[in-house]
């Protein structure tokens, strides 16, 4: 059995609705940010040192299990527990796409959108900076609307993993970074993974989360 350890408001639904796509059965440990900080609280450390969320525990009939963080591991991790559903698709391009978005989403497009999250809670000063930030948020946004101008998922003609990983920061983009109807192949991308049944389903079985 699969225990996510999921915190409110975070990466860790994206986890939730790949298991959802997959139908494969796990439970759910919630978590709710620290009301002051905002943070993860102390509780995860217990589970994995980081102290950050996601974090799935999967244990087998014998009882040993296997602790991974980190979202784009357990991204791959699943889809090969998965028999390769929804991971990397045929053909040289379109993997290649996927491989691309599957990492893109944490390593490239999310860290702008967090410092911009921080400066926010910075009075007067941050306000500033973040007029500076968003026009490196723009070439971001402006990438993303031009690659899902030419096809319907990140990787192609066909729904992948990497969808669901970018769906977060897109989400983010949408709440505070500048992603409006300007971007109409973006937008449109949003509401059609959020009309998702098993999109949904996450929802549910995570509890509040504001950016759907």
């Amino acid at each position: 059995m699969i225990v996510v350890h999921h915190l409110e408001y975070s990466r860790s639904q994206r986890v939730l609705w790949l298991l959802e796509e997959f139908g494969l059965p796990y439970e759910v440990k919630r978590y709710e940010r620290d009301p002051k900080t905002m943070l993860a609280p102390p509780e995860l450390r217990r589970i994995h040192p980081l102290g950050k969320s996601p974090v799935i525990v999967d244990r087998d009939h014998s009882g040993s299990e296997r602790i991974i963080a980190e979202t784009g591991a357990i991204i791959e991790y699943l889809t090969s527990k998965a028999d390769g559903r929804l991971g990397k698709p045929y053909g040289d391009d379109a993997a290649l796409l996927y491989r691309h978005f599957l990492h893109y989403a944490e390593g490239s497009l999310m860290p702008p959108l967090l410092i911009d999250l921080v400066l926010g809670r910075i009075p007067l000063v941050g306000k500033t900076a973040q007029k500076k930030l968003q026009p490196m948020i723009d070439v971001h946004l402006d990438f993303v609307e031009h690659e899902l101008a030419f096809r319907p998922w990140f990787a192609g003609d066909t729904f992948t993993a990497a969808d669901i990983m970018m769906s977060f920061p897109l989400e983010a983009a949408r709440d505070r970074g500048g992603l409006e109807v300007g971007r109409p192949a973006t937008i449109a991308w949003l509401d059609k993974i959020h009309a998702r049944p098993a999109y949904r389903a996450a929802l549910e079985r995570g509890g509040p989360y504001r950016f759907a």
